[in-house]
């Protein structure tokens, strides 16, 4: 008999702790929940990491803390937490061998193309000073939307926009390039009457097109692949610049593309014009790219003339990086990837950007459910629909802390149709989306770590962000510093992450003030 059984008979002799009964048989019962869980560890499939480290280690977990679960114990101690733990955390040594990996890949599509790193040569060879004036047209298309843009410099870093913003359609994602780029002229006619303009006067405009070319110049590039749910016929392997100007010639409309500009490009340009330590453009959105700012001695496989500043803007395309030796690839990843418009591609993309957070989510969901450890192993037809659990759920799932989490009800109920979620099913589905954003802000916080490093900039650098990822999910920007610290140490106070809203219009007009007579 242990010290408690005594205590246990006293307080049932003087009917004066009936809660120390009560707590006696909770605590004994969940003693031997916890042993017998101790004794099976069930693994799920195939999936291991060499260097994942046990659940309680400090290394293991940088980023979480156990203490705030607010799960009750039975469900640890059952294996559901600290089993997706084990499969989505990611070690502060893993981090490393990533960043040094990438530097690596980062080496090799600089010195020639082929790689898994495209480091494709931009053409924009001039940052802005600040000073530049002007009105410049811009048509940015970064995924589901885009947008047409007249951007106004003013000088003194400090611009005026006015814009239209649309929604690219299915049926238009999906369809033939030419309706693609016609609607494109379309909307950018619209906008030309709203101002009053007449679309027969010559003007230039900047293409931001967020998608991965092969650039041939500064106003010329094809195609290597769609991504982000495209599919549009005909576009493949087609210089988009021609597209676009013969759809504005059909159009009757007198705007020629003097510049195309990739997203990122164009948010490290935008963000340059108001800080001049900018050297790196980041978007973490639909998808996800970086662009920085290298050396052309540092670029083997450019063959073209010496610019005068020496530096090339270099889009990395990082979203294609595939290392799975490397990156912390799951069996719910992988379930993604396949059942994707693009398997085996853009791999790092699909663990990190807002297309496709919420989808990794569902998977892990409906493996829940198929073990009756959630929602009592019943599921919605909205659940077992591909997409339809969206990354702006788990945002607002991050963001629900009453204490019943009645906001996530009304998420999983709701807008999920799932039936009658109990306490401890919305508190799993939090913990979820908790791992795979963690996941994602430290895989991302990683690959600018790579490029920081690449460059040598550990002393001074501006890291423009954007993308809804960034700027809406929450505590995304915050892991990513902390990730930062991990990674470079004192030296991460150095590295400032600032948010570039709308940055890649903007910069495409740039592009097209400075390079448009090139």
């Amino acid at each position: 008999m242990d010290l408690d059984t005594p205590l246990f008979i006293f307080g049932l002799t003087t009917g004066v702790a009936l809660t120390a009964a009560v707590q006696y048989f909770i605590s004994a019962w969940t003693g031997a929940k916890t042993q017998h869980s101790k004794d099976t560890t069930p693994p799920r499939d195939s999936v291991h990491h060499p260097d994942a480290s046990p659940i309680t280690s400090p290394d293991a977990l940088p980023a979480i803390r156990r203490q705030s679960w607010n799960v009750p114990s039975f469900v640890a101690a059952e294996g559901t937490l600290p089993r997706l733990e084990r499969e989505f955390t990611v070690s502060s040594h893993r981090l490393q061998t990533m960043v040094r990996h990438l530097v690596n890949e980062m080496k090799k599509g600089l010195a020639q193309d082929g790689h898994t790193l495209k480091m494709i040569p931009s053409y924009v060879i001039s940052r802005p000073t600040g000073f530049e004036t002007g009105s410049f047209f811009a048509l940015d298309l970064g995924g589901s939307n885009f947008r047409v843009c007249l951007v106004t410099l003013e000088g003194q870093g400090q611009t005026r926009v006015r814009q239209t913003k649309h929604i690219v359609s299915d049926e238009l994602k999906t369809g033939t390039g030419e309706a693609l780029f016609d609607f494109f002229a379309e909307c950018i006619g619209k906008f030309l009457q709203e101002l009053g303009l007449n679309p027969s006067e010559p003007r230039s405009l900047g293409f931001t097109f967020s998608f991965p070319i092969e650039q041939h110049a500064i106003n010329s590039g094809t195609l290597m692949q769609w991504n982000k749910g495209f599919s549009a016929t005909g576009v493949l392997k087609a210089d988009v610049v021609e597209l676009l100007n013969k759809a504005l010639k059909k159009a009757h409309i007198n705007i020629k593309v003097t510049a195309l500009v990739n997203d990122t490009v164009g948010t490290l340009i935008s963000h340059a014009y108001r800080d001049p330590q900018t050297y790196v453009g980041v978007i973490f959105g639909t998808g996800t790219n970086a662009a920085y700012v290298e050396r052309i001695e540092e670029i083997p496989k450019w063959t073209g003339p010496i610019p005068p500043t020496k530096e090339m803007v270099i889009n990395t395309e990082w979203g294609a990086y595939d290392e799975a030796s490397v990156l912390p690839i799951t069996s719910f990843d992988r379930d993604l990837d396949r059942a994707s418009t693009n398997p085996r591609k853009q791999i790092f993309e699909k663990m990190i950007s807002g297309m496709y957070l919420g989808e990794i989510v569902r998977h892990v969901l409906l493996d829940l459910i198929s073990t009756g450890e959630l929602f009592k192993g019943r599921s919605s037809q909205t659940l077992t629909t591909p997409y339809q659990f969206e990354t702006a759920y788990m945002s607002r799932i991050e963001r629900d802390h009453s204490l019943e989490l009645s906001d996530t009800k009304a998420v999983l109920e709701d807008i999920l149709g799932l039936q009658a979620t109990t306490v401890q099913d919305r508190r799993i589905v939090k913990h979820v989306c908790e791992l795979v954003g963690i996941r994602a802000a430290r895989l991302s916080a990683a690959g600018v770590a790579a490029i920081v490093t690449k460059m040598n900039r550990l002393d001074a650098c501006t890291v423009a962000v954007d993308g809804s990822v960034f700027q809406h999910y929450p505590h995304f920007a915050n892991r990513m510093r902390d990730a930062l610290r991990e990674l470079l140490g004192i030296m991460a106070e150095n590295i400032v992450l600032e948010q570039a809203r709308d940055g890649s219009g903007e910069g495409a007009a740039l592009i097209a003030a400075l390079h448009g007579h090139e």
